[in-house]
């Protein structure tokens, strides 16, 4: 895989700075757009079980990442359990956004502003590389799981429904 090494987004930076071997996949984002992972994996052509939305919850007054394919839903009793929670709930967009400096549809795991708690679904774990969001709507890296585990410091739990 290629490696970016100058400028991009916050996620590439961080990529880069890690020596994490990435791919950046662009695509041509459509503002109207239902879900912005299945428009990803559609302009793509990526089996939607490989491509990974980046959701960020609060369990118990705290952030946490969830991220899992663009084609289940993140389970919140799963994602407080992972990480020894009880009560977990999405957090508010604005929050979401302050918290990992990315805008809502393209916030990705890596890079963000604080580091967060990050959990992964177990089934990133089935793929040689996955796709996650590069930090802007429209543009995707695909990048292998342990990488990205060992970058966000996350574990990976089932917490996909």
């Amino acid at each position: 895989m290629a490696r970016k090494t100058a400028g991009g987004t916050p996620a590439t930076v961080a990529l880069s700075a890690a020596g994490v071997p990435f791919v950046v996949r662009g695509y041509e984002h459509d503002p109207a757009a239902a879900s912005y992972g299945l428009e990803a994996a559609t302009a793509l052509g990526v089996e939607p079980a490989r491509v990974f939305k980046t959701l960020v919850a609060e369990v118990d007054g705290r952030l946490v990442v969830g991220v899992v394919p663009v084609d289940r839903q993140l389970d919140l009793k799963a994602l407080a359990a992972a990480v020894g929670g009880k009560r977990a709930a999405m957090a508010d967009p604005a929050a979401a956004e302050r918290a990992t400096g990315y805008v809502v549809g393209g916030i990705s795991p890596v890079g963000q502003k604080r580091a967060h708690p990050t959990v992964f679904d177990a089934s990133a774990e089935n793929h040689g590389t996955i796709l996650v969001s590069g930090g802007k709507r429209g543009v995707d890296l695909e990048v292998a799981p342990a990488d990205l585990l060992r970058v966000t410091r996350g574990s990976a739990a089932a917490i996909a429904r």
